[in-house]
């Protein structure tokens, strides 16, 4: 395992009904790589499962990383093992942090969060408020009792305002919309996190009131699934740039795969095309994209980029700058 750091779990905090917000201090008791709100790092648990999780509270400082994880009904294993086997004192490893969700250098920042995706935009109000930034907050979430950091956006704050929507009220993020998102005027940032069908409904509506690309922001907890008839999978080649060396890749294996059976090195952490870390440089060849990392502008983009743990080929051959 490279390029990890070794923590201890300094405490379990219940955040809601459904919620547990982790702890963690450098085992060495030095202070953790400093982060920006947005960023997110790799939980490596015992049970052999990593797993992704953004960094949340109040920013970089001495006091450790803090994560939030929602029991999921349907757990891959990661929040099941967090809920049910991850204790105080223990040691676990995770990576620095990386951010592919950044706060824009400047403008009003119009957050919305579903459920546990509170948890980079509840960093960014934190950050927002410090640095004097305008901001408003709608969080939506099921039930009174599933709200997490409840008390700490409940609070007066001099920049902003944070409102909480509860769906059980008659405030479904389905038929009530923030009066924010109707209106692109001035330099305002849209960021969004939460489930694929919340988000998508909070992009189109912001597409139709004239939002531009460039200024709205999402991270997603899954990537989507496409439906088996858009799905191309038949083999097809990957060449390195600098070597000219070619394989195929199959339909049952992905590019990552590949480049490392045949000896090429490539960073890996999620493999489901969320967290950025494979993206690598595309020289020729047209790029079949299922991340959820690149925005749509970034994958029409002349210089193109693959995430190579899900991303496959629309032509023959992909040309990677390796």
């Amino acid at each position: 395992m490279m390029n990890t750091l070794r923590v201890v779990v300094d405490a379990l905090i219940r955040q809601g009904h459904n919620n547990l917000a982790v702890h963690l201090v450098a085992e060495d008791g030095q202070p953790l790589p400093a982060w920006q709100p947005g960023a997110h790092i790799d939980l490596h648990l015992d049970n052999g499962i990593t797993r992704q999780y953004s960094l949340t509270g109040p920013g970089p400082g001495e006091q450790g990383y803090v994560i939030c994880v929602a029991r999921e009904s349907h757990s891959r294993g990661g929040s099941r093992y967090i809920h049910d086997s991850l204790r105080p004192g223990q040691v676990v490893s995770v990576s620095p942090p990386r951010n592919v969700f950044p706060l824009a250098a400047e403008g009003e920042a119009v957050l919305v969060a579903a459920g546990i995706g509170i948890t980079p935009l509840f960093a960014m109000v934190e950050a927002l408020e410090a640095s004097a930034r305008p901001f408003v907050l709608h969080y939506y979430v099921r039930e009174r009792h599933n709200a997490a950091f409840v008390r700490e956006l409940s609070r007066t704050f001099r920049h902003g305002r944070c409102h909480i929507w509860y769906s059980s009220e008659g405030h479904s993020p389905r038929g009530h919309l923030p009066p924010e998102l109707l209106s692109a005027d001035g330099d305002r940032h849209l960021y969004l996190c939460g489930p694929k069908g919340f988000m998508e409904n909070m992009r189109s509506t912001a597409a139709e009131k004239g939002w531009p690309e460039s200024r709205m922001h999402s991270e997603a907890f899954l990537p989507p699934s496409l439906p088996a008839a858009e799905r191309p999978d038949d083999a097809f080649t990957v060449t390195l740039a600098s070597t000219g060396q070619c394989w195929p890749v199959s339909a049952d294996k992905s590019i990552a795969c590949v480049l490392q059976e045949n000896g090429v090195s490539v960073p890996l952490s999620c493999e489901m095309g969320m967290c950025g870390a494979c993206l690598t440089g595309v020289i020729a060849g047209a790029v079949d994209h299922r991340d959820t990392v690149q925005s749509a502008a970034e994958k029409a983009a002349p210089v193109q980029h693959i995430a190579l743990c899900c991303s496959r080929s629309h032509s023959p051959n992909l040309i990677l700058d390796l």
